[in-house]
């Protein structure tokens, strides 16, 4: 898969507070606790190994950010874009990393 201009990941980009940094994308999630920081976590890793296409994590107690990019690649590809989208849909949806209304 081939990696992506700069342009081509602006035009492409439309996800909230995902940036493209250092030929990747790049997003920090804020959860209430250190515990639901994890749970999110594990989440994603299931959306990744499905896809297989795992971005990096680093987890920072109730912070964690994502790294989306194709090392082999060095840099982002459609692969990064939809796994950046898969992320932020599971986000959106209710889990017990959410808030409770």
């Amino acid at each position: 898969m081939a990696k992506l201009s700069r342009q081509q990941v602006a035009a492409r980009l439309k996800l909230p507070e995902w940036e493209y940094k250092d030929n990747a994308l790049v997003k920090v999630f804020h959860f209430d606790s250190f515990m639901k920081a994890l749970d999110f976590v594990n989440h994603v890793a299931e959306v990744a190994e499905a896809a297989d296409h795992h971005p990096d994590i680093h987890i920072n107690y109730s912070r964690v950010t994502f790294v989306c990019s194709t090392h082999s690649e060095g840099g982002v590809t459609e692969k990064d874009l939809s796994l950046a989208e898969n992320i932020e849909s599971l986000y959106g949806r209710a889990g017990s990393w959410k808030q409770a209304p």
